[in-house]
């Protein structure tokens, strides 16, 4: 009896992860045709195949952090992210130019252009980053 119980259990967990696995897969798909993000060596690549965008992020610690702290695709709307995006990327551009940051580049990002849902909560979890790894706000 004990042996039918724990036979049961073990084909609900596989059959539990096969559904989860399943989903996850779909997820990543729908992902990919909206745009892909890749992570390799501490470079993050962000397009958007459909708009021929790319965002390239060089920092060994934001892979780390974006899969510890960001919020799952789908938690923001894209119009929340860019709304969000148009005010920091403007505040982040005027520190970068002003040297107040230390940082010696800006972000082109013309809120004329929709650049997806892919890169725009990509670079909102960049930026939502910088901010906390330098202790600024750029609101």
């Amino acid at each position: 009896m004990k042996q039918v119980i724990v036979l049961i259990t073990a084909c609900f967990l596989s059959i539990s992860c096969a559904v989860s696995q399943k989903e996850n897969l779909r997820y990543a798909s729908e992902v990919d045709e909206n745009g892909q993000t890749t992570f390799n060596n501490g470079t993050v690549t962000i397009s958007n195949p459909e708009i021929e965008y790319e965002v390239v992020i060089f920092d060994n610690y934001f892979e780390n952090w974006m899969w510890t702290r960001a919020k799952p695709r789908g938690y923001y709307s894209k119009s929340f992210l860019e709304a969000k995006n148009r005010i920091w990327v403007t505040n982040f551009n005027n520190r970068s130019r002003s040297g107040k940051t230390g940082v010696f580049y800006t972000i082109d990002y013309q809120s004329t252009i929709d650049y997806g849902y892919e890169v725009n909560y990509m670079l909102y979890h960049y930026l939502l980053y910088f901010q906390e790894m330098n202790k600024v706000r750029l609101d």
